[in-house]
């Protein structure tokens, strides 16, 4: 990565990871409305990627792209605040979804199916569906909230803060164990959706391949998933009775 004076090469290293950039963009484009373009996540990322290179250091060595992968998602998100990215409008929309889980599930003891949750919000499927497809900026501004920067353990994050308060470690140890419970009763397709996409980092081109279905689809359902997480760790559901139902 050096050119014949020793200097760092930085067009090659931009060569070398712009597709890292990409990659990261690809993954964030689940968590954000259809408003927020691609080419302008990747724009943001790649003023990052040089942020990361305008600091390296020759001790770096192979803890580069690591490093790197940090800042462009920085630089990511740092470009989606200065923006008005998630309507009121939509948070709104999102809440009356949120709530109606929480009814339905105390109602019937199991999680409701997209035409319960339609007919609960007196409106067609093919709508409720398409609000599942805008509401896809909903999972940045509340999931992001439960991993730390970098995606590092909720424990590895607070040890190494010699001032850490143990209640708020033990609060987001509960919250830790409550999402690991919410995400074992959600509908198989839904669990499947969320393995596939946090667990394998697999984007929603790639999913929708796994599963057989198109990208909306797999958005809709992911977007559902992050509603029904928080109808439940608000406190607002009660626990199923029943095996969660499958949802299309």
């Amino acid at each position: 990565m050096y050119n014949a004076a020793g200097q760092i090469n930085k067009e090659q290293l931009v060569q070398r990871f712009a597709p890292m950039v990409k990659r990261i963009a690809c993954h964030l484009m689940v968590r954000l409305p259809a408003s927020v373009q691609l080419d302008d996540l990747v724009q943001n990322g790649m003023l990052g990627l040089l942020d990361a290179i305008g600091r390296f250091e020759t001790g770096m060595g192979a803890q580069f792209e690591a490093y790197a992968a940090q800042r462009v998602r920085g630089s990511m998100l740092d470009g989606l605040r200065e923006n008005d990215w998630l309507p009121r409008s939509l948070r709104r929309g999102c809440r009356r979804i949120e709530v109606a889980i929480a009814q339905l599930e105390q109602e019937n003891g199991r999680a409701p199916t997209e035409s319960e949750l339609a007919d609960s919000l007196g409106m067609a499927l093919a709508d409720y569906q398409q609000m599942l497809q805008d509401a896809r900026g909903h999972q940045l501004v509340y999931l992001e909230d439960l991993v730390a920067e970098g995606g590092e353990d909720f424990l590895e994050r607070h040890l190494v803060e010699g001032g850490a308060d143990p209640a708020k470690l033990f609060d987001e140890a509960n919250l830790r164990q409550a999402m690991v419970e919410a995400i074992a009763v959600l509908p198989e397709r839904e669990k499947l959706v969320m393995a596939l996409y946090y667990e394998q980092d697999l984007n929603l081109r790639e999913i929708g391949e796994v599963m057989a279905i198109t990208e909306s689809r797999v958005c809709q359902l992911h977007s559902q998933a992050v509603m029904r997480l928080r109808a439940r760790l608000a406190g607002g559901a009660g626990k199923p009775q029943k095996k969660a139902q499958r949802d299309g």
